[in-house]
């Protein structure tokens, strides 16, 4: 991951890599994986305690890690590689701009970087299926329609996470955050 990465930020990276491998399997035996996105909702708020490149390096990793253990998502179509990309992407962005405009509230970084996930999220899906001689508009359609409940979803769960446990903060500190 990164070359300096402390023993804290290793072990947090794992705890929410976990996390995005086992919360699937909940939201599966629901049926609502494909809808509510479980599996980002660890993996954009791990960009919110750790630096940049341990993030996106984690967020990269777990869902072709995830697909190789357990099939889901799937690598054909290509919705593990696309998942990758797009959350490496977001955490990367987020754990920017975390750091570098401390002042401002997570929702202000946190929204944005999820609309724009979703829309390069649509634009790898359409390459991808026009690559596969796949219906490339209409699946692009659908990943449209089914990602914005778990956009909706992370956007209220991942400020709630801040708050339980800001970070950057000791315990003593946990009613200073800024979400």
């Amino acid at each position: 991951m990164a070359g300096d990465m402390t023993y804290r930020e290793g072990l947090t990276a794992g705890v929410f890599g976990a996390a995005a491998l086992l919360l699937p399997f909940l939201f599966h035996m629901l049926q609502l994986g494909h809808v509510f996105m479980p599996m980002y909702i660890p993996l954009v708020a791990l960009a919110f305690y750790v630096p940049a490149p341990v993030s996106a390096t984690t967020a990269f990793l777990v869902p072709l890690l995830s697909s190789g253990l357990t099939g889901m998502p799937p690598t054909y179509p290509p919705v593990a590689p696309i998942m990758a990309i797009e959350l490496a992407l977001m955490a990367w962005v987020i754990g920017a701009a975390w750091r570098r405009w401390p002042a401002l509230p997570a929702l202000a970084i946190l929204s944005p970087v999820l609309v724009a996930g979703r829309v390069l999220h649509v634009g790898l899906v359409y390459a991808a299926s026009a690559a596969m001689d796949l219906p490339a508009g209409f699946l692009a359609g659908v990943s449209v329609l089914t990602g914005w409940p778990g956009v909706l979803l992370m956007v209220v769960v991942i400020p709630v996470l801040l708050r339980v446990r800001p970070p950057g903060r000791t315990p003593s500190q946990a009613g200073t955050a800024r979400p």
